[in-house]
């Protein structure tokens, strides 16, 4: 049976709905770590953006505990809504969810036609030997800057400084995270699995991301027959947060080729 969105699922919708649409998959982070992407795609995209089920005080069904399961998940509500040729947008396990969806839309003839293309930013999700993903679980909020930003102090978030609902969001974000993802955040056959991937993919990683660097990313790219790799300069895990202007010049032009319709 596949899994089910809750009631509250919540869908952030931007654009016009006559265009293509988007789908924006955020991270572990939360939506608000893709609000700009949203902004960004908005005008000639239409762009849907969900908060993943049990992020932000949202409910998580039982049968929801898993990318693949999400990823079955979301591939029918853009069946449902007979969307076609839908670009996917993914930061972090978002992109892991992006590409989990076109693996899964490659292999069943029932998702055919829905998937039109992916941009997998900075995505964790596979494993590469040799290119090990940081322990996110075990990292404090300096060890976590370090790793995911180009410029630590501007991406620390001082602890002391949140208020107790923002602390209870968070755990409960990692909470969550820790049960769709895995405390190792990667799924071992999904490498293997990406040759199956058959529309036009991006891969973009921030040249300082130690989250998963960009030699990972070149791995993924080189698994996926369709797929561009291509690296920001001066960034980290969130380059369109950290060096937005030089993310969107080599996003742009990727997005331009795939048309609007």
């Amino acid at each position: 049976m596949t899994p089910t969105l809750p009631n509250d699922f919540e869908v952030v919708q931007a654009g016009d709905p006559t265009t293509r649409t988007a789908l924006v998959l955020h991270g572990g982070g939360g939506p608000q770590t893709v609000a700009s992407i949203v902004g960004h795609l908005a005008p000639p995209f239409h762009v849907l953006a969900p908060t993943h089920p049990g992020w932000n005080g949202t409910s998580r069904p039982d049968d929801i505990a898993s990318v693949a399961a999400l990823a079955s998940a979301y591939l029918d509500l853009l069946r449902a809504e007979g969307d076609r040729d839908v670009v996917l947008i993914g930061s972090s396990i978002g992109g892991w969810i992006a590409l989990e969806m076109a693996v899964q839309a490659a292999s069943d003839s029932s998702y055919l036609g829905i998937i039109g293309a992916v941009v997998d930013i900075d995505g964790v999700g596979v494993v590469v030997d040799g290119e090990p993903i940081a322990d996110f679980f075990g990292l404090d909020a300096r060890g976590l800057a370090e790793v995911a930003w180009h410029d630590p102090d501007r991406g620390y978030l001082d602890p002391d400084g949140l208020t107790g609902q923002q602390r209870a969001v968070q755990k409960s974000n990692g909470q969550t995270m820790s049960v769709i993802a895995g405390r190792g955040m990667s799924d071992p056959t999904l490498l293997a699995r990406l040759r199956a991937i058959d529309v036009p993919t991006l891969v973009v990683f921030g040249e300082s991301d130690r989250v998963v660097t960009p030699a990972y990313g070149r791995a993924v790219s080189d698994s996926i027959t369709a797929a561009e790799f291509v690296e920001v300069p001066a960034a980290g895990h969130l380059p369109h947060l950290e060096n937005p202007e030089a993310t969107w010049a080599l996003i742009d032009p990727f997005l331009a080729r795939l048309g609007r319709h």
